[in-house]
């Protein structure tokens, strides 16, 4: 669970919902991911440097603490619509400041969608845990919109080959860049509760040597998560 810590202008009830979004993104070994600051019409993201000594000498770079800090900003985002603000997301926005990783200006008024209110109620429940259920093969519908779900991310899933039971994928982005695992984060955080509203479990490993290569990859493109999905009875 993130550490989260919010102040400044936003009011109590906002502010709280936040503090919610946030520390429910999926904890990724050793990495409690992101810092939320309230300011006056935005929420910034900080790194969470406090939770850097442990994992520091097995990630240097601090690409797992960016995976978490982006899947907490995906839940800020859907936080941010449940009460009437439209977000507006910069990655990495102050050069000059590397522990900002992202900024959010909230606009609006703005209505939540019915798909971002059912995705909204997923990250407030524990994720779904795998159960025996016939051909643990999720649907190739469901396939297809996660798929989609990654892409409006700035991602890619590569499904790969299979001989019976879940289903295996490698999720990737066009570059490997502090950027990148930013949007790899939000991706992840955005995969596990788009399966979660479609009865799918989704298990993760994030260890880049772990990773393999899909046949369809293209020049330049970084696989950054593997990923298992199955069919769980509700």
């Amino acid at each position: 669970m993130s550490s989260v810590a919010v102040a400044g202008a936003l009011n109590e009830r906002n502010a709280s919902r936040f503090v919610v979004a946030g520390a429910l993104a999926p904890a990724l070994p050793e990495i409690r991911g992101a810092r939320l600051v309230a300011l006056p019409g935005s929420v910034e993201v900080h790194a969470d440097r406090s939770r850097m000594p442990a994992a520091a000498s097995a990630d240097p770079s601090g690409r797992s603490l960016h995976l978490s800090a982006g899947a907490a900003l995906f839940n800020l985002r859907l936080s941010a619509a449940q009460v009437g603000y439209s977000p507006v997301v910069r990655l990495l926005p102050a050069a000059g400041h590397p522990s900002l990783l992202a900024s959010v200006r909230l606009t609006g008024p703005r209505r939540s969608r019915p798909v971002e209110r059912l995705l909204y109620a997923a990250s407030l429940q524990p994720l779904p845990t795998r159960q025996p259920y016939g051909d643990q093969h999720p649907p190739l519908p469901v396939l297809q919109e996660l798929a989609e779900a990654a892409r409006l991310e700035g991602t890619t899933l590569h499904w790969l080959p299979r001989s019976g039971g879940p289903q295996t994928a490698v999720l990737t982005t066009p570059a490997n860049t502090p950027t990148s695992w930013l949007r790899a984060g939000q991706a992840l955080q955005s995969l596990l509760l788009n399966a979660t509203i479609r009865s799918v479990s989704l298990s993760f490993v994030q260890t880049p040597t772990a990773l393999p290569l899909p046949p369809t990859l293209t020049p330049g493109e970084t696989p950054q998560l593997a990923l298992e999905l199955a069919r769980t009875a509700r």
